[in-house]
């Protein structure tokens, strides 16, 4: 699949991650406990917490949808459950994209059962036009139209995840 052009330069996405780290901290208890959901927001949540002035603690979920391809399966299967208890802690889910809302839904579910004193959830890109469920989202770097994107962590087939800004994978 060829890439056909750069949605968001680097720059750009710098600059909005210390926009969307200084929100955060503007707007939460300390300390705040990040729960980056794998693999594609590895690399928002490094540039995030480096952003970040305040103390914060870090934990990964995982999550699967796309087995291959560019398509959801629209079924979700949490692969990699959290290491550290969230039970009265102010969390912050961290995602890479929201899409059809079905894989942040059961992960909202999932923390919240753990019964965290607080939760938001902040993600760099949004697509509201591929919206299957309604799902809360705090923080949203970039809202951008129905294409499918690569670079910056996330990938099409675990490549691409190198890429330092986003760009457009055409079929």
């Amino acid at each position: 699949m060829p890439i056909d052009y750069v949605l968001l330069t680097a720059g750009q996405i710098q600059v909005r991650v210390r926009e969307l780290a200084a929100d955060l901290e503007r707007n939460a208890r300390e300390p705040i406990h990040l729960v980056g959901v794998l693999k594609g927001a590895f690399v928002f949540l490094a540039d995030l917490v480096r952003a970040m002035e305040g103390p914060v603690t870090v934990d990964f979920l995982a999550a699967a949808s796309y087995r291959s391809g560019t398509v959801s399966s629209g079924e979700v299967e949490l692969v990699r459950d959290l290491d550290a208890t969230v039970t009265g802690r102010d969390v912050v889910l961290v995602e890479d994209i929201v899409d059809t809302g079905l894989t942040l839904q059961v992960l909202q579910q999932v923390v919240r059962s753990r019964a965290p004193r607080s939760l938001r959830t902040v993600t760099l890109l949004d697509k509201p036009s591929r919206r299957q469920v309604p799902v809360d989202v705090d923080c949203v770097g970039f809202t951008i139209p129905d294409c499918f994107v690569v670079g910056y962590g996330l990938d099409f087939d675990e490549r691409y995840r190198n890429l330092p800004d986003i760009r457009v994978l055409t079929p």
